[in-house]
């Protein structure tokens, strides 16, 4: 059964880190918003850090899924804890308005590295 969900893993972990690269790109620097001026959507600029920081978040949380699946670890499933931590992390951000953007994307990003670390300790 670990082989069938291997390869699910793999294609998970490359789809999360694409997801949450390029959503970091979008949120942290101005390509985002070259782009869209460049095809004439400008007026899209202002609420896109409602929609790529959640993005961010969930292609974080599919990295930690993924992380879980290619432990092999047979404990109960970390997708609702997970789930609840990618809408938190959400409505942080957006309550406080974007002020701790990075402070809170990198938090984030501290909490996956630390969930793999621990799942290949575990492991052992």
């Amino acid at each position: 059964m670990n082989e069938i969900k291997q390869p699910k893993s793999k294609k998970m972990l490359k789809v999360g880190i694409l997801g949450s690269l390029t959503a970091a790109i979008c949120c942290f620097t101005p390509l985002l918003v070259f782009g869209l001026a460049g095809v004439g959507l400008s007026g899209l600029v202002g609420g896109i850090d409602y929609l790529v920081f959640p993005i961010l978040f969930a292609s974080l949380g599919m990295i930690a899924y993924a992380l879980y699946i290619r432990s092999g670890n047979q404990n109960a499933s970390p997708k609702p804890i997970i789930a609840i931590l990618v809408v938190a992390f959400s409505a942080l951000i957006i309550w406080l308005e974007f002020k701790f953007a990075l402070r809170i994307s990198l938090a984030a990003v501290a909490l996956v590295a630390i969930y793999g670390f621990y799942l290949r300790s575990a492991k052992k």
